[in-house]
């Protein structure tokens, strides 16, 4: 499959990527599921905040470079403003609540609280998992630079 492109499957989530229409709640980071697609738009369900089991129409739309992109030229695209979110980085999850988490710790989190952040997005502790390398002993690493703190 090319870089370019995405493939969609019905009842996929998606995140969004640009703010469309803050009253409706389609916002960049609201999380969707995909209940139809046409050549040029996707339906989908909001998922998350108080919009949630809404109904939206997500359209394809122009992005353009600007001259100072060194180009020469304007290029001009038209796209989808979403991306697959099967998973999602700590930073995007942060203020959602989620049914089922999953954290993997391949790498120790680099920002103060960011482990908190990650532990508290699930709802509920019974459907948190937590992944650790088999060489970790069931640890991951709090790193503290005393420099900042002294």
């Amino acid at each position: 499959m090319p870089l370019h492109e995405t493939i969609l499957k019905l009842n996929c989530p998606i995140i969004l990527l640009r703010n469309l229409n803050q009253h409706e709640g389609l916002c960049n980071g609201t999380r969707m599921v995909i209940t139809a697609m046409a050549e040029r738009v996707v339906e989908a369900q909001i998922l998350t905040g108080a919009h949630a089991g809404r109904k939206a129409f997500i359209p394809r739309i122009s992005l353009d470079t600007s001259m100072s992109s060194g180009l020469g030229f304007i290029l001009r695209r038209r796209q989808l403003p979403i991306r697959l979110a099967f998973g999602m980085s700590i930073n995007k999850a942060q203020g959602q609540s989620l049914d089922r988490v999953g954290i993997y710790l391949n790498n120790p989190v680099f920002a103060h609280g960011q482990l908190y952040v990650a532990l508290s997005r699930c709802t509920d502790c019974r459907n948190l998992r937590i992944l650790l390398p088999p060489n970790s002993k069931r640890r991951t690493p709090n790193i503290v630079y005393r420099e900042v703190i002294d």
